[in-house]
């Protein structure tokens, strides 16, 4: 089955999203510990909405 260009824009925005990740993660050891704390909270976030992401498309291939 070929890919829809709309899941071809989700992917490339995934790999968007592990590039970042990838980039901030180079800057962790030069944060300061408040900083760390405060980007952790931000990135709980984030987690959440990553595994609402996932439930939604494992109910979707059901």
């Amino acid at each position: 089955m070929p890919a829809t260009g709309e899941l071809i824009r989700a992917m490339n925005y995934v790999e968007d999203i592990s590039a970042t990740l990838r980039r901030i993660c180079i800057y962790i050891p030069a944060m300061a510990t408040d900083e760390r704390k405060r980007l952790a909270e931000s990135l709980r976030g984030v987690s959440a909405a990553i595994n609402d992401a996932l439930v939604d498309l494992e109910k979707a291939g059901k």
